[in-house]
This record gives C-alpha cells, structure tokens and sequence, in this order.
C-alpha cells in the first residue's frame, strides 16, 4: 500500500471515529461548511448564494431555528477551483468535523468535491452544479437538489414542438462539464427531431473576442442560436451578435449566464427577447417563491436568479433534514436526506434514482426571456408572466 493510499485509509477511519455527533439541543449551534466561488470568473454566481443562504438562516433562526438549535454557514472561498474546493471540504470534514456539506457552483468543483465526501461518507447536497455524471456514478452519499445539465432544456424542447419548430440551430458552448453536457443534450434532441445542427462549436471560456465564431454562424443562417455561457461570455456574445446584426429566429440561452440580473446590466439592449432556460423564476407559483422574491429584493436590493432559489431552499431542505434526523452522524444525516419528500420555494423536492442517476431530483423546467428590462417566464404557458415574443426582431426593426 501506497503512504498516499495508507493516509488516505487512516483518514476515513479517524473520521468515522468522531462521526457520531451529539443531537441537536437548546442554545447549540450547527454549523454546515460551504465552499463558494467569492472570487474569480463566477464571483457573481457566488456572492448572490452566499445571500440567499445567510437570509435563509437567519429566517429560520429567527423562528427558534431547528428543534432550539441555530443553523450557521461556515462559506468559505473556492475560487472556482476544484483542487481549492476539494482543499476546503477536506478540511470542513477532517478538522471541523462537519457532518454535512451543501455549496459549490460549478460542476467542476461540485464533481470534485462530491468525490471527496463519497470518500469520507458525508453526504453532500448539491445545488446547482449541473454536470449530469455527478449523480451519474451510484455514490450513496450524493444527493441533488436542482436538475441534470442534460435535462435543463426540457422546457426548451417543448417549446420547440409546440410552437417555434425551428428546422435549424448552431449550438456555442463552453468547454466545461456544464457546458459539455448541456449542449450534448440540445444536439442530441436536435438530431432526433429533424434539426439541421449547421455547428455545434466549444470555445475556451472567458474569450475575449467571440466575432470569429459568431461571424461563422452569421454566414450559415440558423434559426436558432442557443449558448451555454457563464455570466461574462453570455454578455459579451449578445453584444457582439448585435454589433455584427446576426439575426436568428431567437437566441437562447442553456441558463446560467442568461438568467442573471447582471446579465442585464452588462449586455444592455443587446438582452431584449433573448430567451434562456431557467430552473426558476420569480413568477412561479411555489409557496414561499414570491416571498423570496420579495424579501431578497428588499434585503440585497436587486433580483434574486435561480442560483439563489436553490441555495435559500436548500437551507430549508437541511432545517428540515436536521429535525427528522435520528442523530447528527452523517450516516443518519445521510438517512433523512434520502428519505426527503417537501416543498420548497424552488419547487418540490425528493431524491430518487432513475436511468443512470441516483439521489436525483426531478424538476420541471421552465423558459424565460428578456422583455423591457425584465425576465419574465414565457414557457410552459400555465405558467407564464407574460406573452413570448417569437420570433424575434431583427435588429435592425428594433426601436
């Protein structure tokens, strides 16, 4: 056996030795770690879950927390980085001795990390890391709390058959898991549908000049242009699809990026009917969702996106966990989080297994688009704000 393997071995035993965690208890605090990108490329994405889940805590600690117990975060900076996430959690585990563990945005870190808990036997509730293979590897300890990047379309798709039945589309994407996954699946439909895919093209995220490639789908006319963008490539790619005048019949974004109030503030005009999938919307009919809505407005001053629905739920999903839990150990944690069957305003929420996925839950998802400034929720039509603009202007019949 290898000193690596043999540390490794030795580490998993020490921590089994102090898993069993005293019960909850009047006065007592506990303390869950969360690794967040607070710095870095998805700084943005970080900083509003780390809100969401502060405000989540202290509304249920303001109604006497859970059982007497306060619930406290213990948000610690990833940077973006797997190795640093993996760093972080490692440490939650081994040194802090958190029995549970919740966080991360992308999916590299939250690939990372979840092997890590596997590891120790913690379980981890995921929240917003999206690569389909996270909950794809028959891990015990692994649960998620928002879709499968490979599922984010779904409400795309549907909209599609019902009503834009476009016959072409260029797929951009990141090079990430996020943005492999996403963009595999939208090919895939597209494929099965009788789509032509005139590209479907990575880019290394983070570019600085997107023209080349935009130029190349100008030139082969695609109804549909549909990106999966974190935050600074969304924006950067819309402004540059207007200052080229590439018109398509929509441009539609895989979430993330798209669905930010930053979005907005970065790209302009250049958001106006552009669409995106989305997990969640302000305007959707959950208990509690409006009032999140409106409590989050008024505490941070801006609008929360679906990355702060899941965090301020999943806070809510972990109060609700703690208090049916027979114990603090992670085993027992673990336990109650698979046994979850409750709503939440992301929506309702129950791990299951299905196809390749364990630990998964399964959500409907929804279409928004940018309208006057505002994203409003267009599809499904039950559960729409407002009418869907499709298809889009041209730029140049804009006002």
């Amino acid at each position: 056996m290898t000193n690596r393997r043999m540390f490794s071995v030795l580490a998993v035993a020490a921590f089994a030795a102090f898993s069993a965690s005293p019960a909850l208890a009047q006065g007592k605090t506990f303390t869950v770690g969360v690794p967040l990108p607070l710095t870095g490329a998805e700084a943005k994405f970080g900083e509003m879950k780390k809100q969401a889940y502060q405000m989540a805590a202290d509304e249920i600690n303001a109604k006497g927390g859970v059982k007497g117990t306060k619930l406290a975060f213990d948000i610690q900076d990833s940077g973006g980085k797997p190795d640093t996430a993996s760093a972080i959690v490692e440490k939650f585990i081994t040194i802090n001795k958190y029995p549970i563990v919740v966080g991360e945005y992308t999916s590299q870190c939250s690939y990372a990390v979840a092997g890590i808990a596997e590891k120790y036997k913690v379980p981890y509730l995921v929240d917003t890391g999206a690569a389909d293979k996270i909950t794809q590897q028959g891990w015990k300890y692994i649960f998620r709390l928002n879709s499968p990047a490979g599922l984010y379309a779904k409400g795309v798709f549907s909209f599609f058959e019902e009503v834009a039945k476009p016959k072409s589309v260029a797929i951009l994407f990141e090079n990430t898991d996020f943005g492999t996954s996403t963009s595999k699946s939208m090919k895939e439909y597209a494929e099965s549908h009788g789509m032509q895919v005139v590209l479907a093209e990575g880019y290394q995220a983070g570019a600085v000049d997107f023209k080349p490639i935009l130029q190349k789908v100008k030139s082969l006319r695609p109804d549909i242009v549909y990106m999966v963008s974190y935050l600074m490539d969304a924006s950067l790619l819309m402004r540059q699809s207007k200052e080229l005048d590439l018109n398509a019949q929509a441009f539609i974004g895989g979430a993330a990026g798209h669905t930010l109030p930053e979005f907005l503030e970065n790209a302009g005009d250049a958001t106006e009917f552009c669409m995106s999938a989305s997990l969640w919307t302000p305007q959707v009919k959950y208990p509690g969702a409006a009032a999140f809505d409106a409590n989050f407005q008024k505490l941070y001053k801006k609008a929360p996106s679906y990355h702060a629905a899941e965090a301020y739920s999943t806070a809510f999903v972990l109060a609700d966990v703690l208090a049916r839990a027979k114990s603090m150990s992670s085993d027992d944690l673990r336990d109650a989080l698979a046994a979850t069957d409750m709503m939440t305003a992301f929506g309702p929420v129950k791990f299951q297994a299905w196809d390749k996925f364990t630990n998964q839950n399964r959500m409907e998802t929804l279409v928004g688009q940018w309208q006057k400034k505002k994203f409003e929720t267009v599809w499904p039509k039950a559960l729409a704000s407002a009418p869907y603009v499709y298809p889009a202007p041209r730029w140049r019949d804009r006002k």
